[in-house]
């Protein structure tokens, strides 16, 4: 009987612990996403999470895309992608892509590869030396893929599935994109 009511109480206590931190806990996920959107795409003054929508990828998935304005013109798009082919699993991204299809800027949201290795997809692939950048490649002249597979991206070094996985994330977004929009002006296709 004391057994049951020691229950009832913890129980009881974690539910009023999550009512009241419930609408914190999603003001601070809005908020980082907000974020995320703001740090991968040109300047724009809507309001990208409410106009968000999703598209369908080739494997049946969906991808959500927040497309970016300046007044009525659009600016490029933040693309919620994932790829779960990287060494330790699932990799996720938010990878903008400006109005000319050049890959704007990313962030990657989720990752377990290993720590030292393929953890450094973040800061490697956005470093403007050799090979290694993947910021502002147009994406219109194909495909990302990392040198060992005949693409002119380095890998981190010690870490090609990742970084294979990484690239695989950028290129499902903009294949899915470009698929459902036209994207010099971000209009859904009919």
């Amino acid at each position: 009987m004391s057994l049951t009511g020691i229950c009832l109480v913890a129980g009881l206590a974690l539910s009023a612990t999550n009512r009241f931190t419930a609408e914190a806990i999603a003001a601070s996920n809005a908020a980082t996403l907000r974020n995320a959107i703001k740090s991968v795409t040109p300047e724009f003054d809507n309001n990208p999470s409410d106009e968000r929508y999703l598209i369908a990828t080739p494997e049946g998935d969906s991808l959500t895309v927040y497309p970016a304005r300046k007044g009525e013109v659009y600016a490029g798009c933040a693309v919620e992608s994932r790829s779960k082919k990287g060494f330790s699993g699932l990799i996720r991204v938010m990878v903008g892509f400006d109005k000319d299809n050049k890959v704007f800027a990313y962030s990657v949201l989720e990752h377990s590869e290993t720590p030292g290795l393929g953890s450094k997809m973040q800061e490697w692939f956005s470093v403007a030396r050799n090979r290694q950048s993947v910021i502002g490649r147009d994406m219109k002249e194909g495909l990302l893929k990392v040198v060992k597979d005949g693409g002119d991206v380095d890998a981190i070094t010690a870490a090609t599935i990742s970084s294979r996985a990484f690239l695989d994330a950028i290129n499902t977004a903009f294949t899915a994109f470009t698929n459902t929009n036209d994207a010099s002006t971000g209009a859904t296709k009919q």
